[in-house]
């Protein structure tokens, strides 16, 4: 036995102080030398960025590592190095912010296609710009050919528009334009003509064919009746809806969404045709983000389901045809057709007493049993609702179907909600239905004028309610509605939902009341959407076991200057590891 000498057991453990460490550093070491030649590698490795990744545990990290499409590893440089192999493709991000793939859950991209080819009206011309542009088109065409275009506003040229007005400049040829709604179209004489529309025609269900005093039609066609003129422009081919297809489809690649849902298949052609353009994109690889398709509730006499059920078979891994769009109503502008609790007090006024507070274009039976029906099935419904009562009708109809079937998990959105009365803003988060808000309106713009001119100034203050939306808990998710909207870019958005001005700032505002801090746009573009459509285990976030889906941006949102954000541009779309777009 050694005997006890305090001296020596003083040094003896001061020594072992200064060793521990360095046995503790060398053993580290080694173990990391053995992963380095042995333990899990990546097939591809980000390194050297800022990303954010709204992940609450590990919000910014250096670098990630990515295998199979499946993220591995987050981290610092040195730690995401060991996952690095002989094999493994490194990309330094050269200092660049990431963040999670976007969402956009409300747009319509076959139409933006085939819209980018038209007859072009920038949204807020006046009356003589429309007539050069409408001229232009013409001398550009065949006489006979139909002129399809937009987009009007109402407010801009200071009136609802007449056949007349077209008249002079296309005289030949049939004209039809939308609106910057989309919710009302404008034709000329010869175009009533082709489609045969008279004194004598009846509007549709849910339609209205404006009159002037006679009772002629003035050449305006609001919501269903649009479908009179319509129907007699020749269809497109397979290859121009293809083309179109694709065109929309890279646009929105181009501006970092990953993720989609088109709001309403069959909205430039047949449903049936629009479906097969998508299929044949998956199939020959042209599809690269992830879709949900919505299919339009055609009737209130239809099995309910069935138009869902029948196209089962389309689903993919990265195609999910599981969701119904249902219109509850049309839009608050000069149209008068957003259903609404109280009757409009604008400036823009209409005769017809029917439209004093809009059009609510279901029946509240019909459409509970409609949510119990969807709801049951496991289909989501995305609903169409711009005005108070019409949000009120459809949160009336989730609510139905939650008494009915329970919490089935499905949840539906109640989308657009420009106007939410204030006593139906907590109902949403009792229910367990999501509000879908149109963020690249919340600025001044020639839609939000006819809005203000419809409605009356007094209700604007609470226009676009996000901040409430927000504060009641209830989930909260954006959808561009684009092309209906110029631009899918969501930096835009991303702006204008915090300061609600004109991108690069205004002294006029929309809505000011209701703007939001830049982390809670964040995270509805990112994580509450991957919430609302069920696949929040995989995306909106970037940590490990979940799906690779990025997007690099030219400039950090948080050390930029918010009147500068909408100059955000993305400089690679990333899906499960895969760069799919590289900017300039």
């Amino acid at each position: 036995m050694i005997p006890y000498n305090r001296k020596v057991m003083v040094m003896y453990v001061s020594v072992l102080k200064k060793i521990v460490p360095l046995c503790a550093l060398l053993t580290l070491s080694a173990c990391q030398d053995n992963q380095s030649t042995s333990g899990p590698k990546a097939d591809t490795v980000f390194m050297n960025g800022t990303i954010y990744t709204m992940n609450t545990e590990q919000p910014v990290v250096q670098a990630i590592a990515i295998d199979d499409g499946i993220i591995i590893a987050t981290g610092d440089q040195d730690e995401i190095k060991t996952f690095i192999g002989s094999e493994t493709k490194t990309i330094d991000l050269e200092g660049q912010t990431a963040f999670p793939g976007f969402f956009d859950l409300h747009v319509h991209p076959i139409f933006a296609g085939f819209l980018s080819n038209r007859c072009f009206i920038p949204q807020g011309s006046n009356l003589s710009k429309i007539q050069e542009y409408v001229k232009a088109c013409v001398e550009k065409s065949q006489p006979g050919e139909w002129i399809i275009g937009g987009q009007w506003d109402a407010s801009a040229i200071g009136q609802v528009p007449t056949k007349e007005m077209l008249d002079g400049v296309a005289p030949d040829n049939p004209v039809i334009l939308s609106d910057t709604s989309e919710h009302s179209s404008w034709s000329n004489s010869k175009a009533l003509e082709v489609a045969g529309v008279t004194s004598q025609t009846e509007a549709p269900p849910g339609g209205v064919i404006e009159r002037d005093i006679n009772g002629e039609p003035t050449g305006v066609f609001r919501e269903s009746a649009i479908g009179l003129i319509r129907i007699k422009i020749p269809l497109p081919s397979d290859d121009e809806i293809d083309a179109a297809l694709e065109w929309g489809l890279n646009e929105i690649l181009s501006h970092g969404i990953t993720s989609l849902t088109v709001a309403s298949v069959g909205h430039s052609s047949s449903t049936e045709r629009e479906m097969n353009a998508y299929l044949r994109a998956v199939e020959s690889g042209r599809l690269k983000q992830r879709v949900r398709l919505c299919l339009p509730w055609l009737d209130d006499k239809q099995e309910f389901g069935e138009t869902l059920d029948k196209y089962q078979s389309y689903n993919r891994e990265n195609l999910r045809v599981d969701c119904a769009k249902v219109f509850l109503d049309g839009v608050p502008t000069d149209s008068h057709t957003a259903a609404m609790l109280d009757p409009y007090q604008g400036t823009l006024a209409v005769e017809d007493e029917s439209r004093k507070k809009g059009m609510l274009l279901a029946m509240q039976n019909i459409l509970d049993a409609a949510l119990v029906d969807y709801d049951r099935k496991g289909y989501a419904v995305k609903f169409h609702a711009a005005g108070d009562a019409a949000v009120r009708a459809a949160l009336d109809a989730v609510t139905a179907a939650r008494n009915v079937n329970g919490q089935s998990g499905v949840l539906h959105d109640i989308g657009h909600c420009t106007f939410v009365a204030e006593e139906d803003i907590p109902r949403a988060k009792l229910i367990n239905a999501t509000y879908e808000v149109s963020p690249y309106l919340w600025a001044p713009s020639p839609i939000n004028d006819s809005i203000t001119a419809a409605i009356g100034q007094p209700r604007i203050d609470r226009v676009w309610p996000i901040k409430e939306l927000l504060a009641s808990g209830a989930l909260v998710v954006p959808g561009s509605d684009w092309a209906v909207v110029p631009s899918v870019n969501p930096w835009i958005a991303v702006e204008t939902l915090i300061t609600r001005e004109l991108p690069g700032g205004s002294e006029n505002s929309f809505g000011k009341s209701q703007a939001i801090k830049l982390e809670q746009v964040f995270e509805m573009f990112t994580v509450n959407s991957a919430k609302h459509v069920g696949v929040s285990d995989k995306l909106g976030q970037l940590k490990n076991g979940m799906q690779a889906d990025m997007i690099v941006i030219s400039k950090d949102p948080f050390k930029t200057p918010t009147k500068e954000l909408h100059t955000i541009k993305v400089q690679q779309t990333i899906i499960d590891g895969e760069v799919v777009y590289s900017g300039s």
